[in-house]
């Protein structure tokens, strides 16, 4: 093939001397996926800081030379290559020449790339979870060789007191799709939401390349997985330790410092363009730092974005899609209402569902009925959130007209006679009102931080999008403080809610709280 052009591109992107042997970062390997167009991919990676280095694609030279900064002690000089932007798939060989020390031309190649989009998979336990360890895996495992245009990769479990330029240690090199990249062993690789949301977008797509990058750890607290910044806007102090949890799937008990997880296992791919990620995380914090978790997650989305967005030069983009599952359950005691509950309210910035405007191109699965006992906090039903989050993430990140959220509560409206509560949800063509259970009052205090004060009101009938709620007999004629739904660890049976959407059964309203 001809050369069409030559770019040349200079970035002050060096560290201190190397050997002079130039190398790709270590998770920019065959077989990987690069950002589509309209963005426009990054490749980097190490060599001789004095040297030129060519880079050859698709027609086009590019070349650059790395020059010193002060940025860390790889004792490596970093060159970087921005390609043009590229819409045909692939596959595609990427070659890098730079010449040695003593005259010989050193070549190093990536096969087999394909340009989709990527996505970041992180969070701790249920994100790690393997497809190996979910309900329908056998069959879902010996699928995975039909989507040979899905590629994936598992970041290795390794923290750092400061951010890092590479990954300090790799799980799963980026493979092709097959039933042994997708089934290796249980909480390892292939995460299992990483992978279903993957799948299901791509055939959504018409299958179009994704490139899936699961980078989680189980029990692990979110100030793991914030930039030192991002804790200081939340009051949180950046000179902490927390344990893990013990229902994190880590061989040993031990503690970390905050930022740990975004220095070794996030920053790392800041280099890398990009198309957006999914998150499942919040179990660790139902009794740590609750009340500060709203501010804790808006804060890490606001940091992430804008970290990547620097790192690359403005080519991700600085509002880039975040999606997550809201938690779970977590035992089989439909009474005990616990610390879940706020969490699962603080995941959507205290407004009880996304998007919305405290957070730009978020969306969510809610989770809270896919019960499975005696899993608990591990429930094997990720087909249904990987069903859920990839309805939204098609509908918020590209712009599908598709259903994707269960009914919204748009007002609720008290009867004078204190004896009624009608409740309107919008955001559905119908509601189905699958039980008369799972809402509560309060009417013995106005702030009724008190569980016990909370009593339930059963759904007495249906109109159209509006539910009425006969309100038990000794909070009537008193002053009604508050309205509350699903608001429990495990809220329900499977499946059994409430409310779901009457187009699509699969689509249950979210908790909710009110207080008047």
């Amino acid at each position: 093939m001809g050369v069409s052009g030559v770019v040349t591109l200079t970035f002050l992107l060096s560290l201190s001397c190397s050997d002079g042997v130039p190398r790709f970062a270590n998770y920019l390997q065959d077989h990987m996926v690069l950002q589509r167009a309209p963005q426009r991919a990054v490749i980097w990676g190490f060599g001789d800081e004095t040297k030129l280095t060519t880079l050859r694609f698709n027609d086009k030279i590019y070349t650059t030379v790395s020059r010193k900064e002060r940025a860390n002690n790889l004792g490596e000089s970093i060159w970087s290559v921005t390609l043009d932007p590229v819409s045909d798939e692939g596959p595609y060989d990427i070659q890098v020449t730079q010449p040695l020390a003593n005259g010989t031309l050193a070549t190093i190649t990536l096969h087999d790339v394909l340009f989709g989009d990527v996505w970041i998979c992180s969070g701790q336990s249920n994100m790690q979870m393997a497809v190996i360890d979910i309900f329908n895996a056998t069959e879902e495992i010996s699928n995975a060789g039909k989507y040979p245009k899905i590629r994936v990769f598992t970041a290795a479990l390794k923290p750092s007191d400061t951010p890092v330029e590479e990954l300090l240690g790799i799980v799963e090199n980026w493979s092709v799709a097959s039933s042994q990249s997708i089934g290796g062993p249980s909480f390892t690789y292939m995460s299992a939401v990483c992978w279903l949301y993957g799948r299901m977008i791509h055939e959504a797509l018409g299958g179009r390349p994704i490139g899936l990058i699961a980078t989680s750890w189980g029990g692990t607290a979110i100030e793991l997985w914030m930039p030192p910044p991002a804790l200081k806007d939340c009051g949180i102090s950046s000179n902490e330790a927390v344990p893990l949890q013990s229902y994190g799937q880590s061989s040993e008990m031990i503690s970390l410092n905050y930022s740990n997880l975004f220095n070794a296992m996030i920053y790392p791919f800041t280099r890398m363009v990009v198309y957006g990620a999914i998150w499942y995380q919040g179990e660790s914090n139902a009794d740590y730092n609750r009340d500060k978790y709203a501010c804790a997650f808006s804060k890490m989305i606001q940091y992430w974005r804008q970290t990547w967005n620097q790192r690359t030069n403005g080519l991700t983009d600085p509002t880039f899609p975040f999606g997550f599952v809201q938690l779970s359950t977590n035992t089989d005691k439909t009474t005990l209402v616990g610390g879940f509950p706020l969490i699962r309210w603080h995941q959507t910035f205290d407004v009880g569902y996304v998007p919305n405007s405290v957070v730009p191109k978020v969306f969510m699965a809610v989770a809270l009925d896919l019960r499975d006992d005696p899993n608990n906090i591990h429930p094997r039903t990720k087909h249904d959130v990987g069903y859920r989050l990839s309805r939204a993430g098609l509908a918020v990140a590209y712009n599908q007209r598709v259903e994707f959220q269960g009914p919204i509560v748009s007002s609720v409206s008290l009867a004078s006679t204190s004896q009624t509560v009608n409740v309107t949800y919008s955001g559905v063509e119908n509601i189905e009102l699958r039980n008369p259970n799972g809402f509560e009052v309060c009417c013995q205090g106005a702030k009724c931080s008190d569980d016990t004060l909370w009593v339930p009101a059963t759904v007495s009938s249906k109109n159209g999008l509006t539910i009425t709620l006969t309100v038990p007999s000794q909070c009537v004629a008193l002053q009604l403080f508050g309205l509350r739904y699903l608001w429990r660890e495990t809220p329900c049976l499977f499946k059994d809610a409430a409310i779901y959407s009457y187009t699509d059964p699969n689509l249950p309203s979210p908790p909710f709280i009110k207080y008047f």
